[in-house]
């Protein structure tokens, strides 16, 4: 594989991008520095000359126990404002990483060489980590872009169907947003997705990258079009703490909340009927759930998490919905219509 590298500014931050071997996260220049995995990426790690704090693996140790063994060994390690802390994993190692060095002596040096696809078109780009609290997804976070991300996509040969199907749903979304181009490739390569065939994931990959890392550029702390990411994700979120965090991935929820976020607009008259059910089918056919609310969970349930969503403004809960491909827009909505498109199976049976 041919190494390629892409630069971005995050709010005045260079963050630079590598393909490459995994081994090349930690450089010469990480001879003071911090490895953050997990007990299901440590592998990756093992080879690295440095100090390793090992998380437990999973969305119920994204939490303040988790950051505090990662400070709790810098301080040992007596590193300083110019030390690197390295997250080697999917978006939970990363996401917390980069957390943890945004708040060690009000900011050091970040490196993220994530381990699933998931992690690399999302959670290791454009600056944003955190951790879950009181029950609610990422609500305890910071704005901190990675001065280096290293992506191995060779990593994903050996990642459970489970967790490359839930980077694929980002993937998607990230076509929605504004490249046709990858939507009818996904459409109609999908066998070579589904495969894992090198050249397909490292072109979505970079596809991804160019279009999250050009809304990020534009609106880093998300005050404007950097939410339209959001897509599908208050529902996703939502849906996530309903079933506390363990009963659907994170890219299965989003794949069902963009579903829902098109049924919304449907409903409102703002989506195009034939575009909603054509991402529809997309979803069915890569496997992702798109009905309505799965058995064992309750409206009122969705509905009290979507209360702690932090994409409300003045009290009022925003959606991120679409007209079309690359047509996004950003409205609150009345309940009764969340209530319709959480009890109403497919788009095409919204009136």
């Amino acid at each position: 594989m041919n190494v390629s590298t892409r630069k971005f500014r995050f709010g005045g931050r260079e963050s630079v991008v590598t393909f490459g071997r995994i081994e090349d996260a930690v450089g010469e220049e990480s001879a003071s520095g911090l490895v953050v995995c997990d007990a299901n990426t440590q592998r990756f790690a093992g080879s690295f000359e440095l100090a390793k704090v090992v998380l437990e693996a999973g969305e119920e140790h994204k939490n303040w126990k988790s950051i505090e063994r990662i400070l709790d060994t810098a301080v040992k390690l007596k590193l300083g404002r110019d030390s690197r802390i390295i997250g080697i994993g999917g978006g939970v190692v990363c996401d917390m990483a980069a957390f943890a060095a945004s708040v060690f002596m009000r900011g050091c040096r970040v490196t993220l060489a994530p381990t699933t696809l998931l992690a690399m078109v999302d959670a290791s780009i454009g600056g944003k980590t955190g951790i879950d609290f009181a029950g609610y997804k990422n609500l305890v976070g910071s704005f901190y872009p990675a001065e280096r991300v290293h992506i191995s996509v060779q990593t994903l040969l050996t990642l459970p169907e489970r967790d490359y199907r839930s980077g694929l749903a980002e993937v998607i979304k990230h076509a929605l947003l504004g490249a046709e181009d990858l939507l009818e490739l996904l459409e109609k390569e999908q066998k070579r997705f589904i495969e894992r065939e090198a050249g397909a994931v490292e072109s979505s990959i970079s596809r991804s990258l160019d279009i999250k890392g050009a809304f990020v550029e534009r609106d880093f702390t998300e005050d404007g079009i950097r939410a339209h990411l959001n897509f599908g994700h208050t529902f996703a979120h939502a849906l996530e703490a309903a079933t506390g965090f363990g009963g659907f991935s994170h890219g299965e929820a989003v794949a069902w909340g963009m579903t829902r976020a098109l049924a919304a607009g449907v409903v409102t008259g703002i989506t195009d009927k034939a575009y909603a059910e054509r991402v529809r089918q997309l979803l069915e056919r890569y496997g992702y759930f798109t009905g309505a609310l799965p058995k064992g969970v309750t409206v009122q349930s969705v509905m009290a998490a979507m209360t702690q969503d932090k994409k409300k403004r003045r009290g009022d809960l925003r959606f991120v919905l679409q007209r079309n491909c690359g047509d996004t827009l950003i409205t609150a909505l009345d309940e009764a219509v969340v209530r319709e498109v959480l009890t109403t199976d497919q788009v095409s049976k919204i009136r």
